[in-house]
């Protein structure tokens, strides 16, 4: 509630305030807050939370044996993440007898989205294709079948590499993000997550010019 003060003259020419009190009208305020609600309302119905979609694999029983899966040495490529946003990579399977030298590159565009590119080309051409036939109008697919219709193109492939991603200790854990985003950007369908052997730690500490100190009786 507010008030105005006003000054009234009496005889003799003293000056006496006077007091009127005055309303203040909500209503505006009212439909301020109505507003308000329905659009915070709205925009957070609309505002999906964005997350990495990331297929783990089948939780193996107690007691169970189960055959690990055989994997071509002409598939295989192996990516280790290093420190300092560094990104080392070599194909096939490490042997002790004769090391292959790493391939040192980064997370840039021309970096190790390259490298996966060139080696999942021809699917990911396929994807690209019917991607643009649904925009183009040539395939009517709603967006959920059209998941549904790259998750089946994916597991269909039988050509494109095989991923292993395997950590340095010194990595970042921000780096592992950047490396699952480079393979849901580029389409690779079959890659897991899995731990770093002492033959590629000395590896990665020979390519970073360290003593290699990663031995097998380190480990135990």
């Amino acid at each position: 509630m507010a008030e105005i003060i006003q000054e009234d003259k009496h005889k003799g020419g003293k000056k006496k305030p006077k007091k009127h009190s005055t309303a203040i009208d909500m209503t505006p305020m009212v439909d301020l807050m109505c507003l308000l609600i329905t659009f915070f309302m709205l925009t957070t119905a609309f505002s999906k939370p964005k997350v990495m979609e990331i297929v783990l694999p089948e939780k193996i029983k107690k007691n169970e044996k189960v055959e690990p899966p055989k994997i071509a040495d002409s598939r295989t490529l192996n990516i280790i993440v290093g420190p300092n946003d560094k990104v080392y990579w070599y194909p096939g399977k490490p042997d002790p007898a004769a090391l292959v030298p790493l391939q040192e590159t980064n997370f840039s565009a021309t970096g190790i989205r390259q490298v996966l590119l060139d080696r999942n080309r021809a699917l990911f051409k396929k994807i690209e294709q019917f991607q643009q036939d649904v925009i183009s109008g040539k395939l009517n697919i709603k967006q959920d079948s059209l998941q549904s219709a790259i998750r089946q193109l994916k597991k269909d492939d039988d050509t494109g590499p095989i991923v292993l991603i395997k950590f340095y200790k010194k990595a970042r854990y921000k780096n592992f993000v950047d490396i699952i985003d480079e393979m849901s950007i580029v389409g690779i369908a079959r890659y897991i997550v899995t731990d770093i052997n002492w033959i590629e730690e000395g590896m990665v500490e020979h390519a970073l010019g360290m003593p290699a100190t990663s031995s097998p009786t380190a480990k135990k």
